[in-house]
């Protein structure tokens, strides 16, 4: 797919997306916290390829008011408190389950914390893409996410009980499983081409592979 990325590129901030492209996982990391301002309140929505690049230990150790709901000891209380305050931070940093070839990017959500923030509430959105993750159309997206994403991210889960089925199978069977993480799905294909309309989006994607 890298020879695919300038056009990509091209076609978000068409759709009024800011987007760039960065070698690897280091890179995306350095142009990432250049892009939060220290003090930001910054939100965050559950991401693997985050915790990859070293972007969730670099937030909890700066200068920054960190909203992580899923840091060692914190309750189901204040877990979610976290995650309803990071729908009005100053930056909120996640990844994607897809981003296809004309533009759109391809989310499902169990609770829907993180595709909310995504849509409107935070001044900034960082969505960190690996290559992996870079898809033709949206029928693939939403393929993609069906046989990859959800059933790798039900496995990382292990206070699901019981476990959605896809965490035993690796196929989706449209459960109704009550830990079904499927609920929400969200397609964002343009933004607001101005600034009184919050969030802006910026697109960084990473020539690796990265997340599930």
């Amino acid at each position: 797919m890298k020879q695919e990325i300038p056009s990509l590129i091209e076609t978000l901030n068409q759709n009024n997306i800011s987007a760039l492209y960065v070698e690897n996982g280091k890179q995306a990391l350095k142009k990432v916290l250049s892009m939060i301002p220290e003090g930001s309140i910054v939100g965050f929505g559950d991401s693997v390829t985050l915790r990859q690049i070293g972007l969730v230990d670099a937030l909890e150790k700066g200068n920054y008011t960190f909203l992580n709901p899923w840091q060692s000891g914190v309750s189901a209380e204040d877990n979610m408190r976290l995650k309803k305050r990071a729908l009005t931070s100053d930056v909120f940093v996640t990844g994607t389950n897809a981003l296809t070839l004309d533009g759109k990017i391809v989310n499902v959500d169990a609770l829907g914390n993180r595709v909310a923030a995504m849509l409107f509430g935070p001044d900034q959105v960082l969505i960190i893409v690996g290559i992996n993750k870079i898809v033709k159309s949206l029928e693939e997206a939403l393929e993609r996410i069906r046989t990859t994403a959800a059933p790798l991210n039900v496995k990382r889960h292990t206070h699901f009980d019981p476990m959605p089925p896809c965490g035993e199978t690796g196929e989706c069977i449209d459960c109704s499983s009550p830990w079904r993480i499927c609920n929400k799905t969200v397609i964002i294909e343009r933004q607001f081409d101005n600034d009184t309309y919050k969030p802006v989006i910026t697109v960084i994607i990473v020539g690796e592979e990265l997340g599930l």
